[in-house]
């Protein structure tokens, strides 16, 4: 389906975002980073429930991620079993702070499922370095093709960062959900920039 050129209204209770899909067929040179000394990577092989939803809501909330808090515990607890998805935990000072979720799924291709981190760490050089090591771990694989997607309920600077990480832009659409907020999914002060309507 294509949408006319126009304005479209959302009912009440629903948000609406534009997603930009974006992909790379190569590693790309990574781009300078200097890590504090305190910052590491490391794998979650099988991540349990609470954790995953702790550091989701964490890493996410201020920008209403929401699509894996929508899930039953059976089915994310699926998606976190499955050994062809690799999640990893961005540790500060010990702490989790920060997630990179990569889908190996489909064959060749990998998508970045998640990828940030929390609010401590926004403006220290963290988000540069943790997608550093994000395509490196992506690319030590045998793929083709490394994609993601993001929307504009993200951080206002994401699809900046993701182009000049070496992601181009390949698709867009308009995403239409109830407002996570009042299905008591997240808290009702997340995303103040989002206003419930």
């Amino acid at each position: 389906m294509s949408l006319d050129n126009g304005f479209y209204d959302i009912p009440q209770g629903k948000i609406a975002t534009i997603v930009t899909y974006l992909e790379m067929h190569e590693k790309p040179p990574l781009r300078p980073a200097r890590p504090e000394p305190d910052w590491e990577v490391k794998a979650i092989p099988s991540p349990n429930i609470e954790w995953y939803r702790s550091l989701y809501r964490r890493v996410g909330e201020d920008w209403l991620w929401f699509s894996r808090l929508l899930l039953s515990d059976e089915s994310l607890g699926s998606i976190l079993q499955d050994p062809n998805i690799a999640f990893y935990a961005f540790q500060a000072a010990g702490r989790d702070e920060g997630i990179i979720e990569l889908d190996f799924r489909q064959g060749e291709e990998c998508e970045l499922a998640f990828f940030g981190i929390g609010p401590s760490l926004l403006g220290r050089g963290a988000g540069r370095w943790l997608m550093n090591q994000a395509l490196e771990l992506a690319w030590s694989r045998p793929i083709k093709r490394l994609w993601l997607h993001t929307c504009t309920l993200d951080h206002p600077q994401a699809l900046g960062f993701y182009q000049r990480s070496g992601f181009r832009p390949y698709r867009r659409e308009v995403e239409v959900a109830d407002d996570p907020r009042l299905l008591g999914k997240a808290a009702m002060e997340a995303a103040p920039h989002v206003p419930i309507i």
